[in-house]
């Protein structure tokens, strides 16, 4: 079956055309018949008809109504294809949990690859992983060591939250049309056994956000609302250096922060 379908701007479609590089994502995401895979926005199924005959009951959420239909034609001997119509960023990926845990694949257009990602870090506890192409300016952030120019708060929450592998990297001639950026797989995998705990997560995320809003400052520029959690009046020592910038700190020593603060709340609050 063939179709022609123009690309659409308010869509963020780059539809992938080159087969080498779609062998390699398939290879890297090794899919199984028993496996949960849902891809996020197929288009024009250049993925997903390599994906459908290792998993047959495989699960797409597109967007565009007219890719819907034209899956639901092209799949249409697969019983067990299941086609989501929907906004990723709406859609509560918990309700794909059947029991096995989410497999997830995606060609995520640029303008949501952020939001999404932490859209999908709420119910991480369900995923198995993800493999997505991403900018690679996003996926250089994502892996990115504590005092190199692309560490911040994506690399730190991201981190945090998952094991993170750049896999291939994607030139724009492999799209159509093709992007003004270069591009790249990536892989996350939730962590089993977290390397280190937030005692308050949603505290772990304030304080990396408040953190490089002025990346430049040390940390005690930075954190002037929880300097009196920082510097006790009793001279104890914090966790920290506070005259190192934000950039320089581990995801681990950004958790030991978060829970030094943290237990200093919970002690002048008592």
């Amino acid at each position: 079956m063939s179709i022609k379908h123009q690309a659409r701007k308010r869509f963020g479609q780059n539809f992938l055309v080159d087969q080498q590089i779609i062998a390699q994502i398939v290879s890297a995401v090794g899919p199984k018949p028993d496996h949960n895979l849902i891809e996020i926005g197929p288009g024009m199924a250049a993925i997903t008809e390599h994906l459908i005959k290792l998993c047959p009951n495989m699960s797409v959420l597109e967007l565009d109504r007219d890719l819907v239909t034209f899956l639901g034609e092209k799949f249409a001997d697969y019983p067990d294809f299941t086609i989501h119509s929907g906004d990723a960023l709406k859609v509560d990926f918990a309700d794909f949990h059947d029991g096995r845990d989410l497999r997830l694949v995606g060609n995520l257009p640029y303008n949501i690859s952020t939001p999404l990602l932490f859209h999908l870090l709420k119910i991480r506890h369900l995923i198995a992983d993800m493999h997505f192409m991403l900018q690679r300016e996003v996926v250089d952030r994502l892996s990115a060591s504590p005092g190199t120019k692309a560490y911040g708060r994506l690399s730190v929450m991201i981190q945090y939250h998952c094991r993170v592998m750049p896999l291939i990297p994607v030139p724009p001639e492999s799209f159509r049309p093709a992007p003004k950026v270069q591009s790249a797989v990536v892989r996350l995998k939730p962590h089993t056994k977290m390397p280190c705990v937030a005692e308050n997560e949603t505290l772990l995320r304030q304080i990396v956000a408040q953190s490089f809003q002025q990346r430049r400052k040390t940390l005690r520029n930075c954190l002037r609302s929880y300097l009196e959690h920082l510097e006790p009046e009793t001279g104890e020592g914090t966790v920290v250096d506070l005259t190192r910038r934000p950039e320089q700190l581990s995801v681990a020593e950004f958790v030991a922060l978060s829970n030094h603060i943290n237990q200093s709340i919970n002690k002048g609050s008592k």
